[in-house]
């Protein structure tokens, strides 16, 4: 156990970073070398900067909102979400006192993030049981938000575990330690592996990992091309 513990905490998070970082390049490249195609440009003309309509496009949706307001309430939650959660990890690594106004122990939002998430991907997970959208998904829509589910699902109960089972000997410090000796090269499991409720830490690293791996060559790569590509739109 203590060996599948070392694979999944530290070769695999490695290996998760580098094919991450690796498949969005190779992404973007072979995009970029491909024909340009007549694509044509201000379908949406505009009095004010494209780029400024471009960002509203991006983060704000408007078009979602007019189409499908529901969807877009669970989309701006969850996409707001998402950028707590990596406020919260970086947090791990490196305490920022910006975020103290908002009191919290070990993880920004307490938990909460992550049930607000659950029930975002869930929304997301059963409408893709109706009609409307069963025809439009394929396989990858179904494995990619249930790798989210049970990723976020493991993150959320470190944190609950906490209060709701009395694992308070895993904290910040714990994390921070670990965190950074990945960063300088310098791997230590040791204080993160100790905990009774160190096998929440092993499974959402390790789902963790494998969405990392599969983002890449996911839809989720919309993430980096959407601002470009509205830019496009714009003009």
């Amino acid at each position: 156990m203590d060996t599948l513990n070392y694979i999944i905490l530290v070769p695999m998070v490695y290996l998760s970073f580098a094919v991450f970082t690796a498949g969005i390049v190779f992404r973007i490249v072979s995009i970029l070398r491909k024909p340009a195609l007549p694509i044509p440009l201000n379908v949406y003309p505009q009095k004010n900067p494209a780029w400024l309509h471009a960002l509203i496009d991006t983060f704000l949706m408007p078009a979602v909102f007019k189409a499908k307001p529901v969807m877009w309430f669970f989309l701006i939650v969850f996409h707001a979400c998402i950028v707590l959660l990596v406020i919260g990890h970086i947090e791990l690594i490196r305490p920022f006192a910006i975020f103290q106004i908002i009191e919290h122990d070990v993880f920004l939002g307490r938990g909460f993030v992550g049930v607000t998430l659950f029930v975002s991907l869930n929304y997301f997970l059963f409408r893709r049981f109706s009609s409307e959208a069963r025809n439009l998904s394929v396989p990858e829509d179904y494995f990619l938000l249930i790798l989210l589910l049970f990723t976020v699902i493991l993150g959320s109960e470190l944190d609950w575990a906490r209060t709701w089972f009395g694992y308070g000997e895993m904290g910040a410090g714990e994390y921070q330690g670990y965190l950074t000796s990945l960063l300088v090269l310098k791997p230590d499991i040791s204080e993160v592996t100790y905990s009774g409720h160190s096998f929440m830490l092993v499974f959402h690293v390790f789902f963790a990992n494998l969405f990392l791996m599969f983002f890449p060559f996911s839809k989720m790569m919309h993430a980096i091309f959407t601002i470009p590509l509205n830019k496009i739109r714009r003009g």
